[in-house]
């Protein structure tokens, strides 16, 4: 179990660095939607290669986080009917949700991604819009968005294990999705 954890490790280090990388394309697309608007005003100009490159820098933000969201336990569950369980509960969910629905999901997706992005990357697939942009980084950022979501999650299972054993400590056992309660909350009295 100790290589398994180590792997785990390295997987968490990676996607704990390109999720907080891609965070700044966010800021990249707001300054070149807020460049393009003010041009389009100013100068009646606009090119579809400026939207696209939004389009873009917002998927791979946003594709690029996906795998670091799930290691932060942040994804979107039903906190109000997972938080009435207890913790031993919460962990089953946890590991049998990620073995039998999010898994199954990424590996689905990634079967069917894969000829879709080679076909695009072989043909060099561009935008059918005037003065578009290349389509393949789009589609290979997609592609790589869930493989780091397909490591993640075997991750998690491997912590969700070794937590569940008493090998390791719950890296979420503070937060508020675990005990049903809202620390923040309740340190304000709300």
């Amino acid at each position: 179990m100790g290589a398994l954890l180590a792997l785990s490790r390295l997987i968490d280090t990676i996607n704990e660095k390109v999720g907080k990388a891609v965070a700044w394309l966010i800021l990249v697309s707001i300054l070149v939607s807020a460049t393009n608007a003010i041009v389009r005003k100013l100068f009646d100009m606009s090119s579809n290669a400026w939207l696209e490159l939004q389009w873009y820098l917002f998927g791979a933000a946003f594709l690029g986080a996906a795998a670091y969201t799930l290691k932060q336990n942040e994804h979107i569950r039903i906190d109000i009917v997972y938080g009435a369980f207890s913790r031993k509960v919460q962990h089953w969910i946890d590991l049998l949700g990620h073995i039998f629905f999010l898994m199954p999901f990424v590996i689905l997706m990634l079967f069917k991604l894969t000829p879709f992005v080679m076909l695009s990357l072989r043909s060099g697939e561009m935008s059918t819009n005037s003065g578009g942009l290349i389509l393949w980084p789009a589609k290979m950022l997609l592609l790589i968005g869930f493989w780091q979501l397909f490591f993640q999650g075997v991750s998690e299972i491997i912590k969700k294990i070794a937590v569940m054993r008493g090998l390791i400590e719950d890296p979420h056992a503070d937060s508020a999705g675990h005990h049903g309660h809202d620390p923040i909350a309740e340190e304000e009295g709300l």
